[in-house]
């Protein structure tokens, strides 16, 4: 139906190569969408597939690239000191705000 209109917008005189591409697309997302349920309702219906226990299997050895460790941070860092300083501070004037929003 909706392939039908856009042939019919197609060729009228305001019709586009846009309408053209539209009618041959609705065709064809009906029938996907037929195809699908059917395959869909086909795998419901089917019974499971027997599984092979094959119990554990292990990743090998040097298959995996190592991961990096982290590198040790100084605890010295003045940079470190300066920043926890100002989250401290920026915590402090958060909760004195709330006290005086509470009190």
């Amino acid at each position: 139906m909706l392939g039908w209109w856009q042939w019919t917008r197609f060729q009228s005189v305001s019709g586009t190569f846009q309408n053209l591409g539209y009618a041959l697309q609705w065709p064809l997302f009906a029938g996907f969408c037929v195809w699908a349920y059917r395959k869909f309702v086909r795998y419901e219906q089917a019974p499971p597939r027997p599984r092979k226990d094959r119990g554990m299997t292990e990743i090998p050895e040097g298959l995996l690239p190592e991961r990096p460790k982290p590198r040790p941070w100084p605890a010295d860092d003045p940079a470190l000191r300066k920043y926890n300083a100002y989250l401290a501070e920026l915590a402090r004037s958060d909760a004195d705000k709330q006290n005086r929003t509470i009190a």
